[in-house]
């Protein structure tokens, strides 16, 4: 039992970790080479917000959206 927790350790401390190490070591030389994964990430997000609010925008002039402020009929 004890070899099968030693993989699981040998399984993401040596191989899936090796990404993550590479990016520890690089973040002492450049920061900004080491956080490109954040920027994109957060790049992605604003854009998926500013599209969200695009289309919640098309639907309130086309009046399509419900604004009931009820959630549940026994709340009425």
């Amino acid at each position: 039992m004890t070899s099968f927790f030693n993989g699981i350790a040998f399984l993401f401390e040596k191989i899936l970790f090796v990404p993550m190490n590479f990016i520890r070591t690089l973040e002492l030389s450049n920061w900004w080479t080491a956080n490109i994964i954040t920027w994109i990430f957060i790049i992605i997000c604003s854009a998926a917000f500013v599209y969200w609010c695009k289309q919640m925008k098309i639907f309130k002039d086309n009046k399509e959206d419900d604004q009931d402020t009820t959630a549940h009929s026994f709340l009425k």
